[in-house]
């Protein structure tokens, strides 16, 4: 299996899921648990009373937007940013045979994930801004009490969803969906070799549409008035910065020349070479020879062939 023309990947049929899943998955054990610990505290977040802010007759004006149901729920965000992106690296593993870019995209885009969602839920719960529709969350029937000191509401709705009410910055939503289609975007621009510098202006395009994907997702929370313009700003930046570092972490940039391919990948080869050289050296030092070890990096013609024959499968 070779690498498509214009790209700088090796073949990979020997880094499958069968050969390598193991020894990958235990090498990774403490991030998978990380991972675990990173749901944990989600649920805590989200358990926990939040900052109520304060709400004057005066500020009510700006919160008496309608209640609409969401356009986008929250589970339609789950596959749109997760599992969608999911199903792509799985395609890609299909089609090039790389544990490690299928583990490491995988890993990746659920810590993206999940650290926005601790971050954006840590955030909303110390800020605790009302949401453009909570007068109607406040006071159901219309009906508007506010106390004769402070002016402060005096809600007589629905607990839940008045808690629900002071969730509005920054918008989960948006960092959600810039966190997993952000980091499909890096890893697609690797894949593709988007900046190849052949001005395949095609490539840019599928680069962006996820990305695209995101923005209308987070542009619903408005038209839906959840959120004000401001939550989805910073929701959006919040997740594709989580995005880009959680990517790099796994992959090279992908202008880089190895960005095809995590740096792991990378890794396994230097090792299989280095394994190579010394099992040349054992070899000629047990037949008493004295000819030169080509050195790690070097271009020996044996150490080529090989390498050659181990990343083309044969």
């Amino acid at each position: 299996m070779q690498a498509p023309a214009g790209t700088n990947a090796p073949a990979c049929r020997f880094t499958t899921t069968w050969s390598h899943g193991v020894r990958i998955l235990r090498s990774h054990a403490y991030d998978w648990a990380a991972l675990l610990l990173l749901i944990g505290v989600e649920g805590i977040l989200n358990a926990i009373e939040r900052f109520h802010r304060f709400v004057g007759e005066g500020m009510i004006a700006d919160l008496r937007y309608p209640m609409k149901s969401n356009t986008v729920p929250v589970w339609a965000v789950a596959i749109v940013a997760v599992i969608a992106p999911m199903l792509i690296f799985i395609a890609v593993y299909i089609w090039r045979r790389n544990a490690y870019d299928l583990h490491h995209a995988i890993l990746g885009i659920l810590f993206s994930v999940l650290i926005t969602g601790v971050l954006t839920d840590a955030i909303k719960d110390a800020v605790g801004r009302p949401r453009p529709n909570f007068f109607w969350r406040c006071f159901p029937d219309g009906i508007a009490v506010y106390d004769n000191i402070t002016t402060a509401v005096i809600c007589h709705g629905d607990a839940s969803v008045i808690k629900e009410g002071h969730k509005s910055f920054p918008s989960g939503h948006s960092s959600w969906s810039f966190a997993g289609l952000g980091f499909l975007s890096w890893y697609l621009a690797g894949k593709i070799t988007v900046f190849d510098r052949r001005g395949h202006v095609a490539k840019l395009c599928a680069v962006i549409l996820p990305l695209l994907v995101a923005a209308l997702i987070a542009i619903s929370r408005v038209d839906d008035y959840w959120h004000h313009w401001q939550d989805v700003f910073a929701g959006g930046i919040l997740g594709m910065v989580v995005a880009s570092v959680c990517y790099l972490q796994f992959f090279p940039p992908p202008s880089d020349d190895k960005g095809f391919w995590p740096h792991a990948h990378f890794r396994d080869i230097n090792e299989r070479e280095e394994e190579i050289r010394r099992r040349r050296t054992t070899e000629m030092s047990n037949s008493g020879s004295t000819a030169v070890v080509p050195r790690q990096g070097e271009t020996g013609a044996n150490t080529s062939r090989t390498l050659d024959a181990m990343e083309s499968g044969t």
